[in-house]
This record gives structure tokens, C-alpha cells and sequence, in this order.
């Protein structure tokens, strides 16, 4: 419980700009990898990041030997700590998570059953609304502008409402006001205006 409270502690950090340089890594990083993706494959981007993050490393293991021939000093591997530490995933984490994407599947594929073999009209009717539209979405958004102008949307709602939130929510009062308006006046008898 308490991990779960760091991690959401972590994220709503992330979103609202706690911490502008770890936000700007995390949201610049995203970003880039978005925008790489929408041009190049995936193995491209893997590839690339790959030879980068080796680039980086391998000057830096380069650098250091030459630092160390030069004053004569036994430092060892620059990396040595790394190469030490563990990198296996825990076999009670992966069975934790594994467990909980089984469930997750598993419920999907009930309701997807339930959907499609038509179980309550109702639902499957706004089912195929819901699909309909989202042919005219996909007609103008590819899967990944969505995902991109959902990381924007994510890093930029919540930092722009918490510092406007006054105005925002007298925004959305007036409109809320004024749509129940017209609900009432759409309901009573007389109330329309007639067409000239």
C-alpha cells in the first residue's frame, strides 16, 4: 500500500511540475521517443538508442583509461559498480504483475464475449456507436499522434488548471448553467422561440 502511495506520489509530482528537471527529462524523453517512432520503425529507434547510449559509454570507458594511464592510478572499470549490482527481476514481481495482467485480459475478453455475442442489446448498441466513431478518429488520427497528443495533454491540463483554476472552474460553471438552461427550457411548454 504504502509503495503504491510513492509511485502515485511520484506521478502527480511528474504531472504538475514539481520538480521541473526531472519533469522536462521524463516529458523531453517521451516526447522524442513519440516523434522518432512516428518517423522511423521501431527497430530503427531501438537501434539508434542503442548506438547512442554505446557512443556515451564507450567514450567514457576510453576517457577514463587514458586518465588513468596518464596518472598512473589503478581506479579499475569506471563501470564497475554497475557491473556488479544485480539486474534480475524478481520471480515474486513478475508473478505479481503477470497475475494481475491475466485478470485484466481475462475480464476483457468476458466483457468482448458479452459485447459481441449481443448478452444486453443496450450495450452492444453503444458498443458499436462507440466503434463507429472511433473509425472516423482512426480516419484522422494514427494510434500514435493520439498517444502523443495524450502525453501533452498529460504534462500540460493539469499545470495550466492548477494555475488557473479559478477561471477554468467559473468556465465550466457558466457552461454547466447554461446547458441546464436550456434542458429547462427545452422542457417547458411555450418556452421555445418560434422561427421567423
Amino acid at each position: 500500500r504504502n509503495t503504491m502511495d510513492k509511485k502515485q506520489t511520484v506521478m502527480v509530482d511528474l504531472l504538475y511540475w514539481r520538480d521541473v528537471k526531472n519533469t522536462g527529462v521524463v516529458f523531453g524523453a517521451s516526447l522524442l521517443l513519440l516523434l522518432s517512432l512516428s518517423v522511423c520503425s521501431i527497430i530503427s529507434v531501438l537501434s539508434y538508442v542503442a548506438l547512442a547510449l554505446l557512443s556515451v559509454t564507450i567514450t567514457f570507458r576510453i576517457y577514463k583509461g587514458i586518465l588513468q594511464a596518464i596518472q598512473k592510478s589503478d581506479e579499475g572499470h569506471p563501470f564497475k559498480q554497475y557491473l556488479d549490482q544485480e539486474v534480475a527481476l524478481p520471480a515474486q514481481l513478475v508473478h505479481k504483475y503477470s497475475d494481475i495482467a491475466l485478470g485484466r485480459i481475462n475480464a476483457t475478453m468476458v466483457e468482448l464475449r458479452r459485447l459481441f455475442l449481443v448478452e444486453d442489446l443496450v450495450d452492444s448498441l453503444k458498443f458499436a456507436v462507440f466503434m463507429w466513431i472511433l473509425t472516423y478518429v482512426g480516419a484522422l488520427f494514427n494510434g500514435l499522434t493520439i498517444l502523443i497528443l495524450g502525453l501533452i495533454g498529460a504534462f500540460s491540463c493539469p499545470i495550466v488548471y492548477e494555475k488557473h483554476q479559478m477561471d477554468i472552474s467559473g468556465l465550466i460553471l457558466c457552461l454547466y448553467l447554461l446547458y441546464c438552461f436550456c434542458r429547462i427550457q427545452a422542457k417547458i411548454p411555450g418556452a421555445k422561440k418560434k422561427a421567423e
